[in-house]
């Protein structure tokens, strides 16, 4: 697979214009200009940049999937250093908003070093993408105006900082309207939810955890179509619990059956639910319990 390490070889790749700073680019589409389009297609790449893009289609329908999505009014798009992309020729279609690429370095040595890499939205997939309301859309596009001023300006000793400024802004706003996102989409959340606990349900009764042992969450994230990342904030948001906290929980729930069967062993109990080691299995039942499955067992035998 092919990595580029420098934002302007990764430019000179997908064929957009080379970048005025060596570690950043500004692509905005006003009035009835559109972003300049990449090459028609590519097989999977990599790179060491940051992007984030406002994608408006205007003619022309894109699919992710078995999904259409409505790009309209806008949706903000956020990729991640070293995230595989790839894209074919599929879909032609014009195209508004804007593209700010920018290489990690760029944010060495400042806060928002640190404070990106807490952002989850950087690591979903493209369809789980932000849908911005025109209100929303016209806020972003005004930080993205500041940013663009500040990138044609003359670089000054202080055009970095600003820039940073900015940036982080535009990552605060986006972690605000992602959690009105979940709030209205409350329904497909709930969905979301149910075919989880479903998944987990058709795992265990098929006898793959005794096969397979269990599940990893990239496993049940790409059962359900989604990325990890958006399934553990998804759920966060709905139920207070992350996807490895439900997961637990789960086994817990099975294991208090199986522990009722006296004539296995706890270690035979932990082997059952897919558990390597034992040991493991005991730990976590008492974090979560409070006791540990023997005490567990002879306290429920006693009732």
């Amino acid at each position: 697979m092919q990595h580029f390490k420098t934002l302007s070889s990764y430019f000179d790749y997908i064929q957009l214009p080379r970048p005025e700073h060596p570690m950043l680019s500004v692509l905005f589409a006003k009035g009835e200009n559109f972003l300049p389009c990449p090459k028609d297609s590519s097989p999977p790449i990599t790179n060491d940049c940051y992007s984030i893009s406002l994608k408006k289609i205007v003619r022309g329908n894109l699919n992710y999937g078995r999904t259409k999505y409505d790009f309209t009014n806008g949706a903000l798009i956020f990729i991640a250093p070293r995230q595989v992309l790839q894209w074919d020729r599929s879909v032609v279609f014009e195209q508004k908003g804007f593209s700010i690429n920018f290489h990690e370095d760029f944010l060495k040595g400042t806060e928002l070093a640190q404070q990106i890499k807490k952002y989850g939205f950087f690591s979903y997939s493209t369809h789980e993408a932000l849908h911005l309301s025109p209100k929303e859309e016209k806020q972003i596009e005004s930080i993205v105006e500041n940013i663009e001023i500040e990138y044609h300006n003359n670089q000054d000793k202080f055009s970095k900082e600003i820039i940073i400024s900015q940036l982080s802004t535009l990552l605060k706003y986006a972690h605000r309207f992602y959690e009105r996102q979940f709030l209205n989409r409350k329904e497909l959340s709930h969905d979301l939810l149910e075919q989880f606990n479903q998944q987990l349900e058709t795992y265990f009764e098929s006898g793959q955890l005794q096969e397979q042992g269990i599940p990893s969450i990239e496993q049940l994230a790409e059962e359900l179509s989604v990325s990890q990342r958006y399934l553990s904030d998804n759920l966060k948001k709905e139920t207070g619990k992350t996807t490895t906290e439900h997961l637990h929980l789960y086994l817990i729930d099975e294991a208090k059956n199986i522990l009722l069967q006296p004539n296995k062993s706890i270690a035979e109990v932990a082997y059952e639910l897919g558990f390597e080691y034992p040991q493991y299995f005991s730990r976590l039942f008492k974090k979560k319990e409070g006791m540990s499955p023997s005490a567990y067992r002879e306290k429920h035998t006693m009732n």
